[in-house]
């Protein structure tokens, strides 16, 4: 039987990488707690992954670059609890501060890193191989320590990083405060401050390194995400670059977390190591699988401890304890329906030209987005595609010069829909958009085009029920595309409570969307609809059944 494959399958390094900072942090920093404390530290196999990553040098990197030499701007590493994520931030924080870390040219051979011709009387000495990239500290650098609290920095990176400076050689280069820690050579500018959302008047300072901890509670609400991207502003004009550190995060809030882990930038470094989504949580064989994976790498932690931890959380909070310690992107108790669930029911296939389908539709102008989602009478449910680049039928207003969604593409969009397939019924959310769905009903028919108001508490709280129990039940035949960006509005959609125990569907922050899982929404519930009328053309075994209209 083959072996199954493990996060640890993935750390193998055939790039070039400053090897000098992880030798580097190993020769000055003791560990700062626990049994060991104050033993060489010896980095765990994944802090050596994201540290030889995110010194990860490019081929064609010259002398004189700071951030553009290397491969990675920035870097995100979201891992499980105790995995020792605090220890390896201050020890990255600490190189960044007195270790060689700005890209010194590549080595010709023979050269040699020595630590006293930086102030360190340590004696420690690197040599170079020839062709390998070189590395030297900055002058008197400026660094900040993010959190939503200083007490929260402290605890996870703070307190790691003061106990390192006094059990090691650097407590001759560096002095620590409650909130600072200052290099003591140079011309005396060189510091890391501990920072917080309060601290606006240093979020100007001409910083080079930004550690920004547990990012997944970083929130517009909390002021949070205003912070962390006014830091890398500042970094991006001192050529500089940071890294973010978190647990997993709830998919329904939007967090600075969430924002990294969906940007489509090649030059952000992301480490998230997750078992196979087939493995569940709350069965507590596959649990230890899955924590086998995520913890792979970090052979100091108990599994027994963390399992029985786990396994009295999931009792109140099922969602906190897969995510906090299985490592997954699970939706907290305030959202609508759970991401995991959603993305069990992915089944891909194509739909041939002329399958009776039925469409929903929910349109904007300038600001959320706009799309059309499709399902079978068969109970599949995917995104249409149009135009010589088969684009899917999603549109946001961002991506258009002017900011407005092309209203005359959506109308040909349609049009091609309806020649390819046999469309049963559209159910469309008129807003914005009366004008145009009165043209569709006076074109495809007034029996085909409905307005379907999503603002009908009752009637929308029941088709955002039929849409749940379908894909929460295990007897139902329903499936979907996988469409990505459907999956993740349908993960940033919450419910907000109505009188008679109903509830409407909402966003968790303004700049989170979930128009396309109202269109989901529109989608089955016309699908239902349709099935309810007689309106499905196939053998009998095939069609899905649904409850009975609710219009």
């Amino acid at each position: 039987m083959a072996k199954a494959p493990s996060a640890a399958d993935a750390f193998v390094v055939d790039f070039p990488t400053l090897w000098v900072v992880p030798d580097w942090m190993e020769a000055h920093l003791p560990v700062p707690g626990g049994f060991r404390a104050g033993e060489p530290m010896e980095l765990y196999p994944w802090q050596l992954w994201c540290t030889v990553n995110h010194y990860r040098i490019k081929p064609t990197a010259t002398f004189g670059q700071r951030s553009t030499a290397f491969h990675y701007r920035r870097s995100q590493v979201v891992a499980p609890q105790k995995t020792g994520k605090g220890p390896w931030s201050a020890a990255v924080t600490l190189a960044e501060m007195v270790g060689p870390v700005v890209f010194a040219g590549w080595a010709k051979g023979g050269e040699v890193y020595r630590c006293s011709d930086h102030g360190c009387g340590c004696g420690w000495w690197y040599p170079y191989q020839a062709g390998e990239p070189m590395g030297m500290p900055w002058h008197d650098p400026l660094l900040q320590m993010l959190g939503a609290s200083s007490d929260q920095v402290d605890t996870n990176v703070y307190g790691h990083l003061k106990a390192m400076v006094k059990g090691g050689p650097l407590s001759d280069l560096l002095t620590t405060g409650e909130e600072f820690t200052r290099i003591l050579t140079g011309d005396g500018g060189g510091r890391a401050d501990v920072v917080t959302s309060s601290a606006r008047s240093r979020l100007g300072n001409p910083i080079v390194f930004a550690l920004q901890d547990e990012t997944g509670t970083y929130t517009t609400t909390n002021k949070m995400i205003p912070v962390a991207e006014a830091q890398r502003r500042g970094l991006a004009g001192m050529g500089g670059r940071a890294i973010e550190t978190t647990n997993a995060w709830d998919p329904s809030e939007d967090t600075t977390a969430s924002r990294t882990a969906a940007t489509k930038r090649k030059d952000v470094f992301r480490f998230h190591p997750q078992a196979p989504k087939a493995l569940k949580y709350d069965n507590a064989r596959q649990r230890r699988r899955i924590h086998r994976y995520v913890y792979v790498g970090s052979d100091h932690v108990d599994l027994d401890a963390i399992d029985a931890e786990a396994a009295e959380l999931l009792e109140k909070d099922p969602a906190q304890a897969e995510r906090f310690f299985g490592n997954r992107v699970v939706s907290g108790t305030g959202s609508w329906m759970d991401s995991q669930a959603w993305g069990k029911r992915i089944k891909p296939r194509t739909v041939k030209p002329r399958t009776r389908i039925v469409l929903g539709f929910d349109g904007s102008d300038i600001d959320d987005w706009t799309g059309f989602r499709a399902e079978t009478l068969a109970g599949h449910q995917f995104t249409p595609t149009y135009g010589p680049d088969k684009k899917p039928t999603i549109w946001n207003p961002a991506n258009y010069p002017d900011g407005q969604v092309p209203r005359l593409e959506v109308d040909a969009a349609l049009d091609e829909i309806m020649r390819t397939f046999d469309v049963a019924l559209v159910y469309a959310d008129p807003p914005y958009w009366e004008s145009e769905v009165d043209a569709w009903v006076e074109k495809y028919g007034e029996r085909k085009i409905i307005r379907w108001q999503t603002r009908r508490i009752v009637q929308m709280h029941a088709a955002c029920e039929r849409l749940l129990t379908d894909v929460l039940k295990k007897d139902t035949a329903f499936t979907h595309d996988g469409c990505e960006l459907t999956s993740d509005h349908i993960a940033n959609t919450r419910v907000a409570a109505r009188p008679g125990d109903r509830y409407v569907l909402r966003k968790a922050s303004q700049q989170q969307k979930i128009d396309l899982a109202v269109v989901s929404v529109l989608a089955h519930e016309a699908a239902g609809d349709a099935v309810a009328a007689g309106l499905a053309r196939i053998k009998k075994n095939y069609i899905y059944t649904a409850s009975s209209t609710r219009r």
